[in-house]
């Protein structure tokens, strides 16, 4: 089992989070086939829109990946982005600032959104435990809703 960081805006996360899916790196495939089925993500929201510049900065959103291979999915004529089954579970919104000093794959605590700029990225299980914490997310409550 592995633990993912997604990178998207709130407004983008919120609309996965309705439909289900997780998506990625502006629509890229590679990082959804890394994953395997029973895989985390949680969702890290810079801002609260694309393409605005209005800051989140709140973990957003999280979820077991599904068994269901990634898969296109025709958004319009001319975008059409992998995306990959998540079952989502309930969460409360929680603020990146307090977390800074104990994440560990945030090495320069000063320039800390640079990790971020990945888009997607796998993550240690205590660094995981310790956002899912700060979501009010159990995760023996979030198996047993699965």
């Amino acid at each position: 089992m592995r633990y993912w960081i997604g990178v998207a805006s709130r407004e983008h996360v919120k609309r996965g989070v309705a439909g289900g899916f997780a998506q990625v790196c502006h629509g890229k495939g590679g990082p959804l086939k890394q994953m395997t089925a029973g895989d985390w993500i949680v969702y890290y929201s810079p801002t609260e829109r694309f393409g605005e510049k209005m800051p989140c900065r709140k973990w957003t959103a999280l979820g077991k990946i599904g068994a269901k291979e990634p898969y296109l999915f025709k958004m319009s004529d001319d975008f059409i982005p992998w995306r990959r089954d998540v079952a989502f579970v309930q969460i409360k919104e929680a603020a990146i600032e307090p977390m800074i000093d104990t994440l560990s794959f945030i090495r320069d605590k000063r320039r800390w959104g640079f990790p971020f700029r990945r888009g997607c990225f796998a993550i240690e299980k205590k660094d995981f435990l310790l956002i899912a914490s700060s979501m009010e997310v159990e995760l023996s409550d979030a198996e047993s809703e699965l």
